[in-house]
């Protein structure tokens, strides 16, 4: 027998070989040497590279100006001194977001995402995710979102008259409103409707808070501190073990949403086969016999569809990790932008009159998708806010084999050598720059910076170059991974734009200053003075009265 005190030992290095043969797969590559020939910025630490720097400032405005200085291709330190990949060369990302198997999500942001969303088709990656995507991409057609759109406008007419009461209240012509927070209700409420049928009733004052909305609050509660346990958990997942605060609500939060979303199934499953049962249709349902509103209820059905071969179908499992990505992707992205649209029009009151003058041309208040599409003023501003205020400003890839990327014009690198391309190792990290590239001024002009929706009247040639799947932008980014519901999201902030401007005239309630962008993922406003209260965007609403 092996003595205790051996066991003991030989348990222990087991274990410990166990902990790095899991780590591995997470710890910086520090092989990524084929990135150390490009040009970048110096590290002022071997610890945290460039990040201090970075995290110091609004996102991307640092990498601007080392693009300004080194040039389009720039390699600069992540944390642990490891190399990371910047580019804003559109031949380079096209390649980069077209091989979506050769550069994947990251492993630590993909098991972050998975203990909040589950594993939906936010998460997977290669087969599963192709699987996946194949099924939803009915769901999230231009037929299916032009039935949804009547609910974007309903919830929209809820909100206006949720800030028509305030101003009542107030008994003054003007009130002073934080948006964001009635912006957050609102889109809550849709993706409920539109995505799984779900009435959480935010925007009513008079409706008690459902578990539902409890949880998804508990779910996407920022966190205010990161501990040394939170990071550690990032590289030792072994450490998922020890339980925190953090960790404890989003468990708990998780299992209520896979409770509801369960029951949520079942039901609609239930529906889909009464349905089925008394259809006069033998032959069973088929992919163009689809029909009903929400996306969970069309995500059900084509997934029973007969014309769907059983190795693509998915899981019961599957469909229900769906539920808290609807959630998410469809939640705080619309709200966020759309706030960040009314910010832009308090400066730009030009730009305000012009659009609601435009608005009004329509008789209704209560416009068809087609409608809102008609409407060409509106879609320059919504355009040009999701250019220059992308909800989520980067994202991040790692290349999962070596490769040669190629790049749209030579360009020099650190030593001084002519390079057509950029070679890149296995493991080297890529941050994708959304927001950098829809206001580069080497595609967008010397205003880039600006808000003008009057560009979009005629449209940056140079822009034409960049693989985003809608617009020439990549605010929604392209390739086999862009956003499967940006139709909804964009027609979602028409809904929301062409109801309120109509209602209200909006102002800046703080001097612009006093605003800046906090980034979490997604990249909300806050007021300078006071950071520790979070999203915030307080505006003067004043009622519209129209001269007739």
């Amino acid at each position: 027998m092996i003595p205790t005190v051996a066991a003991t030992l030989l348990t222990l290095l087991g274990l410990i070989g166990v902990v790095l043969w899991k780590a591995w797969p997470l710890l910086p590559r520090w092989t990524a040497t084929a990135l150390r020939n490009l040009p970048g910025p110096p590290s002022p630490s071997w610890f945290y590279g460039n990040f201090q720097e970075i995290n110091a400032e609004e996102r991307s405005v640092v990498q601007e100006r080392w693009i300004d200085k080194y040039g389009p291709n720039i390699v600069y330190k992540n944390f642990l001194n490891n190399d990371r990949l910047y580019t804003i060369d559109t031949r380079a990302l096209n390649h980069i977001l077209t091989h979506s198997v050769d550069y994947q999500k990251p492993i630590v942001a993909r098991r972050n995402l998975a203990k909040v969303l589950g594993e939906g088709v936010l998460f997977t990656e290669g087969e599963h995710h192709r699987r996946q995507r194949r099924i939803m991409n009915p769901a999230f057609g231009p037929t299916q979102i032009r039935e949804l759109a009547e609910i974007f406008v309903q919830k929209s007419i809820e909100l206006r008259n949720f800030w028509d009461a305030q101003i009542a209240q107030d008994g003054e012509p003007t009130a002073r409103i934080e948006i964001c927070s009635g912006l957050s209700k609102m889109t809550l409420d849709v993706i409920g409707l539109a995505g799984f049928g779900y009435s959480f009733n935010s925007l009513n004052p008079t409706e008690k808070t459902n578990e539902l909305t409890e949880a998804f609050q508990d779910l996407f509660l920022p966190e205010r501190k990161f501990t040394v346990l939170m990071i550690l958990k990032n590289f030792f997942p072994v450490l998922d073990i020890i339980p925190d605060e953090a960790s404890t609500r989003v468990k708990r939060a998780r299992e209520v949403m896979r409770r509801v979303g369960k029951e949520l199934i079942a039901e609609k499953k239930v529906r889909i086969q009464q349905e089925l049962a008394e259809s006069k249709e033998k032959s069973g349902v088929k992919r163009n016999d689809l029909q009903g509103r929400d996306l969970l209820t069309l995500l059900l059905k084509a997934n029973i569809s007969t014309d769907v071969p059983d190795n693509q179908r998915l899981s019961d499992e599957d469909v229900l990790a769906q539920v808290p990505t609807f959630l998410a992707a469809g939640h705080d992205t619309t709200s966020t932008a759309t706030t960040w649209c009314l910010y832009t029009l308090t400066q730009a009151p030009y730009v305000q009159k012009k659009l609601r003058d435009e608005l009004f041309t329509i008789e209704t208040d209560t416009p068809t998708m087609d409608q809102l599409n008609s409407l060409p003023y509106l879609d320059c501003v919504v355009r040009e806010t999701l250019r220059l205020y992308a909800p989520v400003p980067e994202t991040m890839r790692v290349a999962e084999k070596d490769d040669v990327i190629p790049v749209s014009e030579p360009f020099v690198d650190r030593f001084g050598q002519v390079q057509d391309n950029i070679r890149i190792s296995k493991g080297a990290s890529i941050l994708i720059p959304i927001l950098a590239l829809n206001r580069s001024k080497k595609y967008w002009g010397e205003d880039a910076h600006e808000f003008k929706p009057e560009r979009w009247e005629s449209p940056s040639e140079a822009a034409a170059s960049v693989p985003g799947v809608w617009s020439h932008l990549l605010t929604f980014l392209g390739g086999p991974r862009a956003c499967i519901g940006y139709r909804f999201s964009v027609v979602e902030t028409k809904a929301l734009i062409f109801v309120l401007v109509r209602a209200f005239e909006f102002a800046l309630a703080v001097p612009p200053e006093e605003i800046e962008k906090k980034t979490s993922v997604v990249q909300r406003p806050q007021l300078r003075s006071a950071p520790e209260r979070g999203a915030q965007m307080p505006l003067l609403v004043k009622r519209y009265t129209r001269e007739l």
